[in-house]
């Protein structure tokens, strides 16, 4: 990493922690009755640094993933495979990780997570080592174990937050994302050659920054969740949780931001070379989209606390909408930046918003169930779009242009089913029972 990154990533890391210490959540003349939010900014800072270090391997292995398996599989239509097998791995593990932070606290759970990281990291780079496929679509099935810890780090954000602070919390442990764009890319550039092996320095890379980046997750001040007494609320089932309105829609859009941005930046980098481009160009791409993806964290809370969350949510399907749309407009460099860059935009606002949104539609003693009941739904979606992904780029047409034609349209669908529903939900009369 240069000298300039390096700086950059200090500066941002400085200025994000000033921010969230300094946050405020009611005017000063109310400073009496504002709820204490210390405990909850001291743990947005420790996953700010976990989104920051950690979380440089989720664009390490994007960036890389399809490429290697590109190299390894012997049917091009497989190549981003280790890909879909990360988010399979995510979704199998986020029942079973909610549960564990739900009776052993979080940061048990992320621990697990970092582990399983680490592991997927050395099989990985041992398949790569061998030049088998099936070894290194296991290390990307224990990939997808870290993944799904990733994913609890915005709702632990929430845990302790209150009601005024929560969506800023979650919007800042997102941001920790930029540093995490900056990084790993950059680990990419200077990794992915530097053994005869192409990529086996990048996934021994990925080992040290889980080893490196768990010690993170001791300073972190969230109580385990008290274990329910005979006489406790049970609270909903999962089937009358996905009953509720809004819960039922914060799903949705969940869903449909989240596969979307996989469906298309799974199959950006093998886009960026096939049409004649450089590897570096493809991770320079990945590199502006991740930017796009954790730049909008910064006030994407605040707009959510000023306009609500359904206009941020529809907000965020009409810049995915876009994205597909300048994609489709032409294959040159140009074009690749402008598409990745809505793309990221339109998911920050349609992920945290239906994240902030579900985060408010249930109860703490639901939230194991419900918190992971949406990461299976969620990525069980993104599951479904990766593996398409691979599909309609290799497979759907005869040159990497129709194939990238054909992942663009593919959002038409998705983009309706979750604008309809978010325009469902906003005309249904409001209803005092349910949430």
């Amino acid at each position: 990493m240069t000298a300039c990154t390096l700086g950059g990533f200090v500066a941002y890391a400085t200025r994000l922690c000033a921010i969230v210490f300094a946050d405020t959540d009611m005017p000063m003349t109310m400073t009496s009755s504002a709820p204490d939010n210390s405990q909850a900014k001291r743990n947005v800072a420790v996953l700010v640094a976990a989104q920051s270090v950690l979380g440089a391997q989720m664009p390490m292995i994007f960036i890389v993933g399809g490429l290697a398996g590109q190299s390894l599989a012997t049917n091009p239509c497989l190549a981003t495979l280790p890909i879909s097998l990360i988010v399979l791995g995510s979704m199998l593990a986020a029942t079973p990780i909610s549960g564990i932070m739900q009776r052993w606290g979080r940061r048990v759970g992320f621990l697990v997570g970092a582990t399983a990281g680490a592991f997927g990291g050395l099989v990985g780079a041992y398949g790569l080592f061998l030049g088998s496929f099936p070894i290194f679509l296991l290390g990307s099935l224990l990939t997808g174990i870290y993944m799904s810890a990733h994913g609890f780090y915005r709702f632990a954000a929430a845990d302790t937050a209150s009601d005024e602070f929560r969506p800023k919390a979650i919007s800042y442990v997102m941001a920790g994302g930029l540093a995490a764009a900056i990084i790993g890319p950059q680990i990419v550039k200077l990794t992915s050659e530097a053994y005869v092996i192409p990529f086996l320095g990048t996934y021994i890379a990925v080992i040290a920054l889980n080893v490196v980046g768990s010690g993170l997750f001791f300073f972190l001040d969230i109580p385990t969740p008290p274990k329910p007494t005979a006489d406790a609320p049970k609270g909903r089932s999962r089937l009358e949780l996905l009953k509720t309105p809004r819960i039922a829609v914060a799903i949705i859009c969940a869903m449909v931001s989240y596969a979307l941005m996989n469906l298309v930046m799974t199959s950006t980098p093998l886009a960026v070379v096939g049409c004649g481009f450089t590897a570096n160009d493809a991770a320079d791409v990945v590199t502006t989209h991740v930017l796009a993806m954790y730049v909008p964290s910064f006030f994407t809370g605040h707009l959510i606390a000023r306009f609500g969350v359904e206009k941020i949510v529809a907000l965020g399907l009409a810049i995915l909408a876009g994205a597909g749309v300048v994609a489709l407009q032409g294959v040159e460099l140009a074009n690749f930046f402008v598409a990745l860059i809505l793309l990221g935009i339109g998911w920050n606002f349609g992920f945290i918003g239906a994240t902030s949104m579900l985060a408010a539609s249930h109860e703490v003693h639901e939230r194991g169930r419900m918190q992971g009941l949406n990461d299976l739904l969620v990525f069980g979606g993104v599951t479904v779009a990766s593996l398409a992904s691979g599909g309609l780029m290799n497979c759907s047409g005869g040159s990497p242009v129709e194939g990238w034609t054909a992942v663009n349209l593919a959002m038409i669908p998705l983009l309706t089913l979750a604008g309809g529903a978010l325009l469902w939900l906003i005309l249904r009369p409001a209803d005092p029972e349910t949430v």
